[in-house]
């Protein structure tokens, strides 16, 4: 090992060396590295940004198991079922209890400028915490009168004033299918690519809104379990006793079940999959035409080494030396300019876009790769060359 370490040490750089005489060169092909790694950054962003934001309700759900219509899509489209089945899960043992949850997106009038905005509005009994937010569950008495509602602070939207007077202890109003509701309290849990926030109210708030509902009719079902109880064979118990018109689901399932929704029906996952893809071959690209043009402004120099003996890995090792080059330099600008914009991203739409070190190891290895291939194309034509007829 140390013997390999001094023959690395003693070895002249040569594709570091052919890379830094041209300057030019070099600043365009780490400036299209790092265009590419920002491409693959922004996309990775907003596609990770779309599975949290729209399973962060999922995950905060106050339950061991989830009862859920079959025609359920994702917290936005969620389908009823029968209050009934609630009763009938009581039934099986270990079932502590069972609460109904209803949510709906809504329209309502913004506080200050009034114009129309799309909310999700959740009901529960609030007798029950079916959140496992403490900030929620310390003002379950502030929403147990008709048409008051918490408010989520991290709302998309300029929503300063009004949560200013909120935390002052002022009251705010607003109107939500013509009946005025007041924000009696705040919230922080944030908005999705379905809805600009989230309110929360009693179950009869929400029946308010929405009149023509029937109370019998829940959009899921929080089972909570007797310490002790195994939440799959109690959900395969509760499979087995009710009817096929509800879906029985550990949280965990629920969970998994939303985000793969998203991941793969719905089309904006697939367009942030492929848009990854793109920019990695945009890299693929880029890197290949710099080694390519290196390759071929030095290919008298490639020959007169094929024609001193050296064999043909030696100097594919010089190309890919350059391509590992490559991938480094232009990963560090590739990412630091996307931290920046994810916190514009951020503060522009109210979603959860972070740097993560998964992802920015993620993004290293794809570049490692994306340079690899453009180095082993660009070799080709190394291969297949005979030095006589390279002068």
């Amino acid at each position: 090992m140390i013997g390999f370490i001094h023959q690395i040490q003693r070895r002249t750089p040569l594709g570091w060396l052919q890379l830094s005489r041209e300057k030019g060169r070099l600043l365009v092909a780490l400036s299209g590295i790092a265009f590419a790694d920002v491409l693959m950054f922004m996309q990775l962003g907003f596609q990770s940004a779309l599975y949290d934001s729209n399973t962060k309700l999922s995950r905060t759900l106050n339950a061991d198991i989830v009862l859920v219509s079959p025609q359920a899509r994702n917290t936005q489209n969620l389908g009823t079922f029968s209050r009934r089945r609630l009763y009938q899960a009581k039934d099986i043992p270990g079932v502590q209890s069972a609460q109904a949850f209803y949510s709906n997106t809504i329209t309502w009038k913004h506080p200050e400028t009034r114009k129309d905005t799309s909310m999700q509005v959740i009901g529960f009994e609030p007798e029950q915490p079916a959140l496992n937010l403490p900030e929620v569950n310390q003002q379950l008495k502030k929403i147990k009168l008709p048409d008051r509602v918490l408010f989520d602070r991290n709302s998309r939207g300029s929503y300063k004033d009004a949560i200013a007077q909120v935390e002052g202890g002022k009251i705010v109003t607003t109107e939500i299918e013509r009946r005025t509701v007041t924000i009696p309290g705040l919230f922080t849990l944030g908005a999705s690519f379905g809805a600009d926030g989230i309110l929360i109210g009693s179950d009869q708030t929400f029946l308010h809104f929405f009149p023509r509902r029937e109370a019998a009719s829940i959009n899921l079902g929080l089972i909570k379990l007797q310490p002790g109880y195994d939440p799959k064979q109690v959900a395969t118990a509760l499979h087995s006793h009710l009817p096929n018109d509800v879906r029985v689901m550990t949280h965990q399932e629920y969970i998994e079940f939303e985000q793969s929704y998203w991941q793969k029906e719905s089309p904006i996952g697939f367009i942030f999959g492929l848009g990854t893809a793109m920019a990695f071959v945009v890299g693929v690209v880029i890197v290949y035409q710099v080694l390519s043009t290196d390759v071929n402004s030095h290919i008298k120099e490639y020959a007169t080494f094929k024609a001193m003996g050296y064999r043909n890995q030696y100097l594919l090792a010089v190309v890919f030396e350059e391509a590992i080059i490559l991938a480094f330099f232009g990963f560090i600008p590739g990412l630091i300019l996307p931290i920046g914009l994810y916190n514009l991203a951020a503060k522009a739409t109210a979603l959860p876009i972070l740097m993560t070190l998964s992802r920015a190891l993620l993004v290293l290895i794809l570049t490692i790769i994306m340079c690899g291939i453009s180095g082993a194309i660009a070799t080709r034509k190394l291969q297949s060359a005979d030095p006589a007829d390279m002068f």
